[in-house]
């Protein structure tokens, strides 16, 4: 019983965070409109928020991996609280990315020091599974959370969506207070030896997975001509879809570990190179996009099990930081991808922008094949 309410909690705090991270794209009109500020400049709090998540994330975990984890947990909760707090009240746009940054910078390390808790409460046959259930609580994020904060803004305030996160963080974090196990095992060391985990070739052959990103929300209303309305149900269907796919993801890394990443990523390549041609019609196309997020939910949980595994038999005093590598790696790949992409759709239309993400996906099909003659 205790470790099925221990599971909830931690998914419930990867929805807690990707409620904070995402709600922002959702009401990035209404922050406009209130500080009379252009849709460009609100839109660098993305940016912002990935840049910072993936810079201060490795940094934070290494640091603070000589205390006590539920310590530094319950620690880095309420700074986050506080951070989002000051979102909700930001009486101006300077403060409002000041208070960004602060919660990017605690999100990363409070998800790392959860999957690194994932490690000690789950035998090993389970692990894969509970780390899919807590890859799925960002998913779940987007089709639940952010509708609700998108509309509890067009009803009242953006900042009343932001107030909910506290109180929700307020009431996660008392769960997390009374579930999370006191005085873990942990193996400390230096920094220095916690960054030789990065030299694994293992580990830098895989980070390269994640980059890519595509521009869903325009390729449906402008590419394939759906209206407003039906934005938020398509959307959460190919939210489902990531779930579905981490779900699969978390059965496949039990059975197979990481043997069917080169299948996984060939798939996505492939799908990616239909783009032009689906996108002419628009149901074939939406259909299309959903099997793309069902094979993009497969590998950040396949790869962090991975990640787990390899710091645990091989650099055991790395493990938050090993916690933290799928985190970042994803906000890198946000920001390099959201980068090209930008860049991109000026030189070439929307729909074209699939053949993009292709030349991503095939650096992923080699790393993924050279990872196999690996011993992992």
């Amino acid at each position: 019983m205790k470790y099925r309410l221990q599971s909830l909690v931690f998914v419930l705090v990867a929805f807690l965070l990707g409620c904070n991270e995402f709600m922002v794209v959702g009401v990035i009109s209404n922050i406009a409109k209130s500080y009379h500020a252009s849709l460009s400049t609100v839109g660098l709090l993305v940016t912002i928020f990935a840049i910072t998540y993936a810079i201060c994330t490795p940094i934070l975990t290494t640091i603070t991996s000589k205390y006590d984890r539920f310590k530094v947990l319950m620690v880095m909760l309420a700074i986050f609280w506080v951070g989002n707090t000051m979102t909700a009240l930001a009486p101006s746009l300077p403060w409002l990315f000041i208070s960004r940054i602060i919660t990017a910078a605690m999100a990363g390390t409070i998800i790392s020091l959860i999957l690194v808790f994932v490690s000690v409460i789950a035998p090993l046959e389970k692990r894969s599974m509970l780390v899919a259930a807590v890859f799925s609580g960002f998913s779940t994020a987007t089709i639940i959370g952010v509708p609700i904060g998108t509309t509890i803004s067009m009803l009242s305030s953006w900042h009343i969506s932001f107030l909910v996160i506290s109180v929700l963080t307020i009431l996660i974090g008392a769960g997390l207070y009374w579930l999370v196990p006191r005085g873990t095992k942990q193996v400390t060391g230096s920094i220095k030896s916690q960054l030789r985990l990065m030299t694994d070739r293992r580990i830098a052959l895989m980070a390269a997975e994640y980059t890519f990103y595509t521009y869903i929300r325009p390729i449906i209303t402008d590419v394939l001509g759906f209206s407003a309305s039906q934005l938020n149900w398509l959307l959460g269907i190919i939210g489902v879809m990531f779930i579905i796919g981490n779900t699969c993801a978390g059965i496949i890394s039990n059975h197979y570990g990481i043997r069917k990443m080169p299948l996984i990523s060939t798939a996505c390549l492939a799908l990616l190179l239909l783009m032009g041609l689906a996108f002419r019609l628009s149901w074939p196309g939406i259909a299309l996009l959903c099997l793309i997020c069902f094979i993009l939910g497969m590998p950040g949980s396949i790869l962090q099990v991975m990640f787990l595994n390899v710091a645990e038999r091989d650099y055991p005093e790395a493990m938050s930081l090993a916690s933290s590598l799928n985190p970042i790696c994803t906000n890198v790949g946000v920001s390099i991808g959201s980068l090209v992409a930008a860049i991109s759709v000026n030189l070439m239309p929307v729909s074209q922008v699939g053949y993009v993400g292709a030349l991503f996906a095939l650096i992923g099909v080699i790393c993924t094949m050279m990872l196999m003659k690996t011993n992992v």
